[in-house]
This record gives C-alpha cells, sequence and structure tokens, in this order.
C-alpha cells in the first residue's frame, strides 16, 4: 500500500508522514521494527533519565510517549477499519507524560513495553484488508483513512528518533 493523499489526513500529520521515506507501508514498518531494539538498547539506564533542557522530556518519558502514541493511533486504526462513525477523541501528551510515571521504571522495562506494542501494531496492520486501509474515520475533528494512520505512527517514530538522535544522544 503507497504513502496516502494528503486529501487523506489532517495536514497537520504532513510532518510525520514526511519522515517515512519509503512508499509502500509494509515495507515501511518492515524496515522501523527490524532495527528498533538494537536502536533502543544504544540507551544506558543512566542516560535514560537524561533531558537535554529544563521541562523537556526525559528519554524514558520520549520512549513511553512514543508507545502511548502508537496505542492510541492502533485504536483509532482499529475503530476506522471497523466502521467506528464516532468521532474520537484527541489526547494532550504532556499530560500523558507527566502521568507516565515512566522516570520511576527501568528502561529495560520500557523497551520491551514498546517492542511489544510495535508486535502488536505489525499483527494488526496486517489483518486488514485493502478495504479496512481505505477505510475512512474521525478523530479528534480530523477525518483519517486508516493507511494514513499507519504512515503518522512510523512518522511519528522517526520524528522521535531524530529528536533523540539530535538533542539527547549528542
Amino acid at each position: 500500500m503507497s504513502k496516502p493523499s494528503p486529501t487523506n489526513y489532517a495536514s497537520y500529520f504532513q510532518k510525520y508522514i514526511d519522515q517515512v521515506t519509503e512508499t509502500d507501508f509494509f515495507t515501511a514498518l518492515q524496515n522501523q521494527s527490524s532495527g528498533l531494539e538494537s536502536f533502543l538498547q544504544f540507551v544506558t539506564e543512566e542516560k535514560s533519565m537524561f533531558a537535554y533542557a529544563e521541562g523537556k522530556w526525559t528519554i524514558k518519558e520520549m520512549l513511553l510517549h512514543m508507545g502511548d502514541t502508537e496505542r492510541i493511533f492502533c485504536y483509532r486504526a482499529l475503530c476506522f477499519a471497523r466502521g467506528e462513525k464516532t468521532n474520537l477523541p484527541g489526547f494532550d501528551e504532556n499530560d500523558y507524560a507527566a502521568n507516565s510515571n515512566a522516570n520511576s521504571r527501568t528502561w529495560e522495562s520500557l523497551i520491551q513495553e514498546f517492542l511489544t506494542v510495535r508486535k502488536a501494531t505489525e499483527v494488526l496492520f496486517k489483518s486488514f484488508s485493502e478495504n479496512a486501509l481505505a477505510a475512512v474515520g474521525t478523530a479528534n475533528n480530523n477525518e483519517a483513512t486508516v493507511l494514513s494512520i499507519g504512515f503518522i505512527l512510523l512518522g511519528h517514530f522517526n520524528h522521535h528518533k531524530k529528536i533523540l538522535a539530535e538533542r539527547y544522544l549528542l
């Protein structure tokens, strides 16, 4: 399945879709997933508590945010694929991070949680038919297709991976 048209998602998400270089969703998913564990294992327990500036998330909080967001987007994809007509709510990522308890957990536990979430994402998206991937729903007053949600969640990960490399792991 190729990249969705900008008419299939809110313009705000273009920055995430632009972060995915592959044009085929399943190729992009496989490419990103194959290097996840080794990338995350690069961060030490000590380094995982680092925040590059006052008021910014620690690496632990960022990873848990990435997992929370992936879960939320997968829920949206599932709802849309199953024909949900309700406008699903948005979420405030800063409230989620503030209530995540990420910094009291081990880095390894956060890695394992994210890898589990990603495996569930892979299984979910592989279960969708072409019709399901083309299904449209509404979240936070914005329409999107299931496929566009998939590209957004991959781009969201790439976005934060880039921030991690540029601001945290200098």
